[in-house]
């Protein structure tokens, strides 16, 4: 039996990883009670934020299939 390492589904479903290993993942929060929110929050919520360089030895552990860069 092989001994392969499962990646973490949640965390592969809620992060990007680009073609240069940089990290991309959206911001919490964007997805309900928007309606009180003035133009400009609505506006900087689209879009995903790239992670803080911190995050890249976790993520790597927690998703060995993927090559994730420490430099961002």
């Amino acid at each position: 039996m092989s001994k392969t390492h499962k990646s973490n589904r949640s965390l592969a479903k809620r992060i990007k990883i680009t073609g240069t290993g940089k990290v991309l993942k959206r911001k919490p929060g964007q997805n309900h009670f928007n309606a009180k929110d003035s133009g400009s929050t609505g506006l900087h919520k689209h879009g995903q934020k790239g992670s803080p360089v911190e995050f890249a030895k976790s993520f790597q552990k927690l998703l060995p299939s993927r090559h994730i860069s420490s430099e961002q």
